[in-house]
């Protein structure tokens, strides 16, 4: 059984007892949440269920397991013969869910 949520902008194929990192979610470590915006549900016999764009009733309950900082990006602009530069770093914040379950 899986389920296609979308989160963060993003869109993730998610299973029973797995682990996923996306975007910053708010709560602290060991609450539960539920995601609601399942696009796609694959039961255990087979049956598929698309959503149009969402699909009605299911829902994915997960844990919060740890908020992070990725790895740092460097941005470096530079312009040529003009003694012009410019260097900037960023680090994304993160959040770590172990998927409880998925229900349709």
């Amino acid at each position: 059984m899986f389920a296609i949520i979308e989160t963060g902008g993003k869109q993730y194929r998610v299973a029973p007892n797995e682990k996923i990192i996306v975007e910053k979610l708010s709560g602290d470590a060991g609450s539960k949440i539920v995601i609601e915006k399942v696009l796609l549900v694959k039961s255990e016999q087979g049956e598929i269920s698309f959503g149009a764009p969402l699909v009605n009733g299911a829902r994915v309950e997960a844990e919060i397991i740890k908020t992070f900082k990725d790895d740092k990006v460097i941005i470096f602009k530079k312009r040529r013969r003009q003694n012009s530069r410019r260097k900037q770093g960023h680090r994304q914040q993160q959040t770590l869910l172990k998927i409880l379950s998925i229900k349709a």
